[in-house]
């Protein structure tokens, strides 16, 4: 009798210590981390096409393009491998990396405003359209990764699921942030008085 009660206790406490949540949680977060990355390198193939495209305007800043070419060769040469997500300084080191590469393609699509035969171009209207599209998709892929680690972090954080982690060493996994979250979490001055 005693025999049965320790197997079906056993059972039970194996069923809710959440090891396999673990897997399949572990699982979902790197399967969000490749479609990330898969956005991330769809960018990363567009940069030549665009930075080609906008060499042919002959009084294009240089420094413009200049620092898309250095943000993207920083962007690409960050080695990114699984233990990426359960090391915050490697992620932080390519979050960072990858939001250079967004800031200099941002400028770059706003410096060309003011060249209206790069604009009429339809090769470049159409790198545009693509970009544009990229963003949205790295936008909807980080998302569904902040998803998936915020799932994962909560059965790390959790009772009896924390027991588990420890005993299993499962560490919370980093998540992208903001870099200039007190610059923007200031509010604009407003100020109508100005004339």
């Amino acid at each position: 009798m005693t025999r049965w009660f320790l197997i079906l206790l056993t059972a039970v406490g194996l069923s809710g210590c959440g090891y396999n949540d673990f897997q399949r949680l572990d699982e979902q977060t790197k399967s969000a981390w490749s479609e990330v990355l898969n956005q991330y390198q769809r960018r990363a193939d567009l940069v030549p096409n665009i930075v080609a495209t906008v060499k042919g305007e002959a009084a294009f800043e240089q420094e413009t393009l200049t620092k898309v070419i250095e943000a993207r060769a920083k962007a690409t040469s960050i080695q990114v491998t699984p233990e990426t997500l359960n090391n915050p300084e490697a992620f932080q080191k390519f979050q960072a990396a990858q939001g250079e590469l967004g800031s200099a393609l941002s400028r770059l699509m706003a410096v060309s405003e003011q060249y209206p035969s790069l604009k009429a171009n339809q090769g470049f209207s159409d790198l545009r359209v693509q970009l544009e599209g990229t963003e949205n998709r790295v936008t909807v892929a980080r998302n569904r990764y902040i998803q998936a680690v915020q799932a994962y972090n909560v059965l790390t954080r959790s009772f009896p699921s924390n027991l588990t982690a420890m005993m299993f060493s499962y560490q919370p996994k980093p998540t992208f942030a903001v870099q200039n979250e007190a610059t923007i979490s200031t509010p604009p001055v407003v100020d109508f008085n100005k004339k």
